[in-house]
């Protein structure tokens, strides 16, 4: 007996070659809507969406409020010797917020930087562990901050596609020895699909005697992902910032959509969601079309 063409081994690879194709396509858009009052805003319709890439209103062909999405969250803490005077508190809030955002699936890897970039505990959900090392990170010296974000993504980007991406940077936003640019560390972010949360803790309140082109950069990189950006005016409001950040990450709406027209190959294509009503909107402003 013959086999029927859908048998055949080229057959069979000819329909995965499709079904990745058609994976690669599908866009996801992962978005937080909150109210006059910074606060999530759960239970919106699918109607109450709209998403345009490129100015084009797209078809939203996946919809999920609260997404169960599990979640992979690289936490990066900035160890240079401009941040050690609160760094024991930064230590403590850190290891509080692991407790509290992880689930039993999601995971979670620690990261140290200074003038260099050290994973401490690898991706899993064992919060004693991931704690222990948070509490371990060491002093250093200088800042690479575009470093850290960048292998940061890197690092995402290899895990399972069906999970939420997220790097948590805390940080001084003071810039002085990454080897990696803005450029290439912006364009890691945007394809790795993370959404990244900056936390600056700035030691010196002005502008005189402070970065502030690191923190334009962190800036921009954070709007483009669709993350938030946190300037605590105290030590002791990073307890606060951590509880925002996994109250939204708990009550993310998921939009996914197959962009018509399609992009140019290895493009930046502009997405905006708009909601009905008087909500803020955030989401990943732009994403990276594929290589051809």
């Amino acid at each position: 007996m013959q086999p029927t063409p859908a048998e055949t081994p080229q057959a069979a690879a000819n329909s995965q070659k499709n079904r990745l194709r058609f994976s690669v396509n599908l866009v996801t858009v992962l978005t937080s809507v909150l109210d006059e009052k910074n606060r999530p805003a759960p239970d919106l319709p699918k109607e109450a969406f709209q998403l345009l890439e490129e100015g084009v209103p797209q078809k939203i062909e996946f919809f999920e409020a609260e997404t169960k999405l599990p979640v992979d969250i690289a936490l990066m803490i900035d160890s240079s010797m401009s941040t050690h005077k609160e760094f024991t508190f930064e230590q403590e809030a850190a290891a509080n917020f692991i407790r509290q955002v992880l689930r039993p699936g999601d995971g979670l890897a620690v990261y140290g930087f200074d003038e260099t970039v050290t994973m401490l505990a690898n991706y899993s959900d064992n919060v004693p562990v991931l704690q222990a090392a948070v509490r371990r990170i060491p002093p250093g010296a200088g800042t690479s901050i575009y470093d850290a974000v960048y292998l940061a993504a890197h690092d995402l980007g290899r895990r399972a596609e069906e999970r939420r991406r997220v790097i948590i940077l805390v940080t001084d936003a003071g810039e002085t020895t990454s080897r990696a640019d803005f450029e290439a560390t912006r364009r890691a972010a945007v394809r790795s699909g993370a959404l990244l949360y900056s936390i600056v803790i700035r030691p010196v309140k002005s502008e005189s005697g402070r970065n502030t082109a690191g923190e334009h950069a962190i800036e921009t990189m954070t709007d483009n992902t669709g993350g938030a950006m946190f300037f605590p005016d105290a030590i002791q409001e990073l307890g606060i910032i951590f509880d925002r950040i996994d109250r939204e990450l708990r009550t993310q709406y998921r939009l996914a959509y197959y962009p018509n027209p399609r992009g140019p190959a290895n493009t930046y294509r502009k997405i905006e969601v708009k909601v009905l009503g008087d909500y803020v909107v955030r989401h990943r402003k732009t994403y990276l079309t594929g290589l051809e």
